[in-house]
């Protein structure tokens, strides 16, 4: 059993509500709720955060290295464009991490389209909503059982 850390940023906790018609009708809270389920269909331990405050997500990277977390599950939200901090603190702990997007970003303004962590992240989703994160745990699961093998 591996421990995965799921992590939202700013306005997130606003999902379901906050322009549904780019982010989708469901929850924030719904969606991790289907998440742990997922994670323990597939054997492993989910945690959970969400933050508005740039600082508390950089701690929680931090303690994830302290916890022993395998894996991280990323959705930056409006951080993805700004924080290089945040991006530092997951090049300081060196857990694999996949980003992910419930919107296309590419398909949206410009400013949106630049990441600081796409370029360290093991890989990205984009644009498959609240599903996304199904699949990024499936990614997370397969990465992990492979790891060993290289």
């Amino acid at each position: 059993m591996s421990s995965f850390l799921l992590i939202n940023g700013p306005n997130l906790n606003l999902l379901g509500s906050r322009e549904p018609e780019v982010y989708g009708a469901t929850s924030l809270e719904d969606i991790e709720a289907h998440c742990i389920v997922v994670a323990e269909h597939l054997g492993h331990e989910l945690d959970c955060f969400q933050s508005n405050a740039e600082h508390e997500l950089i701690d929680r990277v931090q303690q994830a290295a302290t916890d022993g977390v395998d894996f991280i599950i990323l959705n930056p939200g409006g951080f993805t464009h700004t924080s290089v901090a945040l991006r530092d603190a997951f090049l300081a702990v060196q857990i694999p991490f996949i980003e992910i997007h419930l919107s296309n970003t590419f398909a949206r303004e410009e400013f949106r389209q630049n990441s600081y962590f796409s370029d360290i992240a093991k890989s990205c989703l984009f644009g498959f909503g609240a599903y996304g994160y199904e699949l990024a745990l499936q990614a997370a699961s397969e990465n992990v059982a492979n790891a060993g093998d290289k």
